[in-house]
């Protein structure tokens, strides 16, 4: 009985599944799906990078107005839902922009993910002790020199594995684009649901590849992560 049991569960599990991703090519949408989530991501880490280091600069400065400019900027990121920013900066900011919705997507999601790394790359630098500041002084480098040569190379080493949490956070944050109309792995895995009313293989197939490609950089990002870590003594 039980046999019989898992022997139809199976049949009808194969059936879903060739109904979900082989019938009518359906596996292409998810494929399609797994390429705009990456190219947003990629481009959304850039910019949340570049901004980062913008805001986590100013929030650093020593004038107190550039200081203003860091804190609200951060205030106003993280207090506010993804979703939300997403969709006014497509409807509103770039709604007479005729670029490409994954652009404007990443732009969103950078502008997002530059307030997080903005704290992560201001503690990085923090946790750096001042003697390290003042011998470079002392030796004859400039402010800049010396954050260039000496805080940032060891503060990278610090705030590396945030950045790489940062890095994944976005990509499982993006599958709220289908918001604005972008067929990413979410989105084509509610496709496929609502156009074979199975529920039930779609989204396991979707966290299946979340998880896949999640997993992927986690380890190819902890590689990075020793390789960095090789002149450190324990």
């Amino acid at each position: 009985m039980y046999m019989g049991w898992l022997s139809q569960w199976w049949s009808e599990l194969a059936a879903d599944l060739y109904k979900c991703f082989i019938k009518d090519d359906r596996y292409m949408l998810l494929l399609n799906g797994i390429g705009v989530t990456i190219k947003v991501s990629l481009l959304a880490v850039i910019i949340g990078i570049i901004i980062g280091i913008a805001i986590a600069f100013c929030s650093l400065s020593k004038r107190k107005g550039i200081r203003l400019i860091g804190k609200v900027y951060t205030d106003v990121i993280r207090g506010t839902p993804s979703v939300t920013q997403l969709m006014i900066i497509y409807f509103v900011v770039f709604a007479t922009v005729s670029w490409e919705k994954w652009i404007i997507a990443a732009i969103a999601f950078g502008i997002n993910s530059g307030a997080y790394v903005s704290e992560i790359i201001r503690a990085g630098i923090l946790s750096i002790d001042k003697g390290q500041t003042e011998a470079g002084r002392s030796l004859g480098l400039s402010g800049f020199q010396t954050m260039s040569r000496i805080v940032i190379p060891q503060a990278v080493k610090n705030i590396f594995p945030a950045l790489c949490n940062e890095f994944i956070v976005l990509i499982k944050e993006t599958a709220i684009v289908g918001y604005v109309g972008l067929m990413d792995i979410q989105k084509a895995g509610d496709f496929i649901k609502s156009a074979t009313f199975i529920a039930f293989v779609p989204l396991i197939g979707t966290a299946v590849i979340y998880f896949v490609i999640i997993k992927f950089l986690t380890l190819l990002l902890g590689v990075i992560e020793k390789s960095l870590r090789k002149s450190d003594v324990r």
